[in-house]
């Protein structure tokens, strides 16, 4: 089955051509009841022990025509149809559902949306669907974009630490990616700080990009924040981000987003 074309980020702007949008935000609908949506585990681990410490959640459609939608594109399509809460919820319930198996050592990590977070009442809602799962909520990380953070700080700051008290870790993913707001670091209530793969990608061959990663770790230690580095691809790389300090990484090195039933095979041993 082919792979979709790949689909802009300006799509988000409203950019999409109107006849794909029509067609891919009708098929969305009702592609959460007949199970399209699909919930992929990329294992992380630890840089310290090397074992797997748990796992982020990620969001996969398999379209019955254009194949497999990833993740980014997915919400780009649910925000055109003002289907991201549902979206979301969808993900999150399935991704505890399997979750819930793994050895209790091991953690997940969610990936919340603007939508939600803006919400009255979510953090409560939230909760309720974490108790229902009988997954513990001190096994959850909370990954938040910088598209949560740059309509108001104020308000996410607040939102945010209302998760924390509940008990969540909350990280800061995709750093680097953006705008890199070191201010972030100082008025959010983070636990973690996830490197986005560009700021991996030449750790090993170039000196500027070594003494950023050096920087950035640095000042996150200085924080007690934990560091992980996402898109680690080779060897070298990992050797670098174990040698500087950070906590955890995934990446294809070891292993790509992988199905539920392989992931609880790892999570066992």
């Amino acid at each position: 089955m082919p792979q979709i074309p790949y689909l802009p980020r300006s799509m988000r702007a409203g950019e999409l051509p109107e006849n794909v949008a029509r067609s891919l935000e009708s098929d969305l609908v009702t592609a959460l009841g007949r199970e399209e949506i699909m919930v992929l585990f990329q294992p992380q681990f630890s840089c310290s022990t090397s074992e797997m410490t748990g796992a982020e959640a990620l969001a996969r459609w398999h379209h019955p025509s254009l194949g497999e939608v990833g993740a980014r594109d997915l919400f780009a399509i649910a925000e055109k149809a003002a289907m991201v809460a549902p979206l979301s919820r969808h993900i999150v319930t399935r991704a505890l559902e399997k979750a819930v198996q793994w050895p209790k050592h091991m953690r997940l990590s969610l990936n919340i949306t603007p939508e939600e977070l803006a919400e009255d009442g979510f953090a409560r809602g939230f909760a309720e669907l974490v108790a229902r799962s009988g997954f513990s909520p001190e096994r959850l990380t909370l990954e938040i974009t910088e598209d949560i953070l740059l309509t108001n700080l104020e308000f996410a700051a607040r939102a945010l630490t209302t998760m924390k008290d509940g008990g969540y870790s909350i990280a800061l993913d995709d750093f680097g990616a953006g705008f890199c707001n070191f201010n972030y670091l100082k008025v959010l209530p983070l636990d973690v700080v996830k490197l986005d793969r560009s700021m991996v990608t030449g750790i090993a061959s170039d000196t500027r990009d070594l003494e950023v990663l050096r920087a950035i770790v640095s000042l996150c230690r200085a924080l007690k924040l934990d560091v992980v580095a996402e898109g680690i691809e080779n060897e070298q790389q990992l050797a670098v981000i174990i040698e500087q300090g950070c906590a955890l990484w995934q990446g294809f090195l070891r292993s790509e987003p992988i199905a539920p039933d392989e992931m609880l095979q790892l999570a066992k041993g």
